[in-house]
């Protein structure tokens, strides 16, 4: 007799032209069973599946898991439900009302120990990744299947598709990556080697909120009355047992070693067909990745996009279900969607007046970019095209800030990666720098935009950690400094030294007599006159950087965080800040 556990689904519905199987059991090589939800069309035939493997729960809608977020993304693109009740959506993966009909089959798997699928929870464990590989394997062998998977979602499902790429399960036929991070120590944990630490409000609340074996505590899908945890219901310290302490593991690893090289992806091997879809406003976590994944993988059809806005709107909206069909429809349908005119770089390039503009080319950074070196003038605090005599200023502790400006004299353009080099000297051994591109219009009112991030994101971010500064010199480019991060090298206090420091891609556009600004400062952004506020579904204050904060008092003791610093510019210490400049109106 076949074990109710292993032998099918929980329950089948037939809704229309749409199917769905419950709880669909998939054992993996250990034998741990592993538990999704199908969504396919009910007319006999086969389909390629649209997949996607994660720990927050499949049993948990979108309306219910994150309401607010729900609603305005509602409010703000009513096309969203188009053709949808809504009933089956669920967090950052594709509405299974809009797909189906269009002849796919979507796929959502619990990942081992989250939702319905027991076993110890690992967030990006190699144990992930092989869990995810036969995942896509046993797909492509149902008997609805036409033998081709591809992997969608944004962040979480998003980042553990570049390790399964290139594992190369035969039958992954086509990914999009959506704000997905993809060098889980610098784009995630350890921004320029300063811990971040959202992964403990991200693993308190998002994912250890959805562990198997919550059970009775928890949520119960509202379609089929399964507990969403899991039948099981354990105590605190049984969970506890039952996962990963991620957050200490995190601060147990400072360095990029192998806890980090055992799951990163071998970017030779990711040779899928690959689109990668970034945030501008994502620079703590879903902006980074998606243009280095790009430039790293090793595949031949690939595309970036990259687009403003919240982090989940233009998924679901039009632009973004657009652009994925038509990718999709290409690659695992076979379909003519137009995909062969698609430029390998499409832009959505922010504005100072706030309107979207456009941007197309043929490679990442674009080939047309004039890098252009401003270069910083500690006499009056300006950012000029020559560097002035020699001069130095300093600010004092994690408060403090230096700022240099430049008043554009004519249209300004930029869009790409930003970098600066610059001459530093602490009053102790190691010294945070956060730089922060900043705009304001002729008024003084800042430009802000809502972003991944936060409801009002800068320009652009970017950061380091001085006894970081070594860099790799085969994979550094002027306008990407890549640091190894493999050992500190204290600083000699009082002593000059020459930092590079990675600032993230941005786009904007700038008009005669806007003002750009470079801040070099000992703390996070916060937009000024931002109110400490809790937003809805959040548990941190949004005052800029989101929940992407660098505040550990562990990871930045007092004693040498509140030194001072001095930042020295002119001939001999060029400072500067480099920019992918497009278009200076003559």
């Amino acid at each position: 007799m076949n074990d109710p556990a292993t032998s099918g689904p929980f329950r089948v519905d037939v809704i229309g032209d749409m199917t769905i199987e419950w709880d669909v059991p998939i054992e993996t090589d250990d034998g741990n069973i592993l538990r999704a939800d199908v969504f396919r069309p009910t007319a006999e035939g086969v389909y390629p599946a649209i997949l996607a493997y994660g720990p927050y729960g499949k049993g948990k809608p979108f309306q219910q898991s994150w309401p607010a977020q729900w609603q305005q993304m509602v409010d703000d693109h009513p096309e969203i439900l188009d053709g949808s009740s809504g009933r089956y959506q669920v967090f950052e993966l594709v509405d299974p009302e809009q797909w189906v009909p269009d002849g796919y089959v979507c796929v959502r798997v619990d990942s081992r120990g989250a939702g319905r699928s027991p076993g110890f929870l690992d967030p990006f464990s190699p144990r992930e990744t092989r869990d995810l590989y036969e995942s896509i394997e046993w797909a492509a062998a149902q008997p609805w299947s036409n033998g081709r998977v591809g992997l969608n979602g944004i962040s979480y499902f998003a980042m553990i598709q570049w390790p399964v790429a290139a594992a190369q399960p035969p039958h992954l036929s086509a990914m999009c990556v959506w704000e997905g991070a993809a060098d889980r120590y610098r784009d995630a944990t350890y921004h320029g080697g300063i811990l971040s630490t959202f992964t403990d409000s991200w693993y308190a609340r998002t994912v250890s909120g959805s562990q198997y074996g919550i059970g009775a505590k928890g949520d119960r899908n509202p379609h089929t009355g399964l507990l969403v945890c899991g039948d099981e219901t354990f105590t605190e310290d049984e969970l506890a047992q039952r996962r990963v302490d991620l957050g200490q593991v995190v601060r147990e690893h400072r360095f990029l070693d192998d806890y980090y090289r055992d799951n990163a992806p071998d970017w030779s091997r990711i040779t899928v067909p690959l689109l990668s879809a970034g945030n501008w406003g994502g620079m703590g976590l879903h902006l980074r990745g998606n243009t280095r994944g790009l430039e790293l993988a090793a595949s031949q059809d690939k595309w970036l996009a990259m687009h403003e806005d919240d982090h989940l709107s233009l998924f679901y909206a039009r632009y973004g279900t657009d652009l994925q069909r038509r990718f999709f429809g290409h690659f695992l349908k076979g379909e003519d969607t137009g995909w062969t005119e698609q430029p390998r770089v499409h832009l959505r390039t922010r504005h100072a007046d706030g309107h979207v503009g456009e941007r197309t080319g043929s490679d990442w950074p674009l080939p047309e970019t004039d890098w252009t070196r401003l270069y910083l003038d500690a006499h009056d605090g300006s950012l000029g095209a020559k560097p002035s005599t020699g001069a130095s200023v300093t600010y004092t502790g994690k408060a403090g800030r230096v700022s240099f400006s430049y008043v554009t004299p004519v249209d300004l353009e930029f869009a790409g990666p930003v970098a600066a080099k610059l001459f530093i000297a602490s009053s102790t051994t190691d010294a945070d720098l956060f730089l922060v591109v900043r705009a304001f219009a002729p008024d003084g009112k800042e430009i802000v935009y809502r972003g991944a991030n936060d409801p009002n994101v800068p320009i652009a971010q970017g950061w380091l950690r001085a006894s970081h500064r070594a860099l790799d010199p085969e994979r550094s480019r002027p306008y990407l400094p890549v640091h190894p991060h493999e050992h500190a090298e204290p600083l000699v206090p009082g002593v000059i030294h020459e930092v590079d420091v990675e600032i993230l891609p941005t786009s904007l556009y700038l008009p005669a007599g806007y003002t750009l600004t470079l801040d070099i400062q000992g703390h996070d952004y916060i937009h000024p006159g931002a109110v400490p506020e809790v937003l809805p579904d959040h548990p941190i204050p949004f005052t800029g950087s989101g929940l992407f904060l660098h505040d550990d008092p562990d990871d930045r003791p007092a004693d040498i965080s509140a030194g001072s610093l001095t930042v020295h510019t002119g001939e001999k210490y060029a400072s500067h800040l480099l920019l992918p400049v497009l278009f200076q109106k003559q």
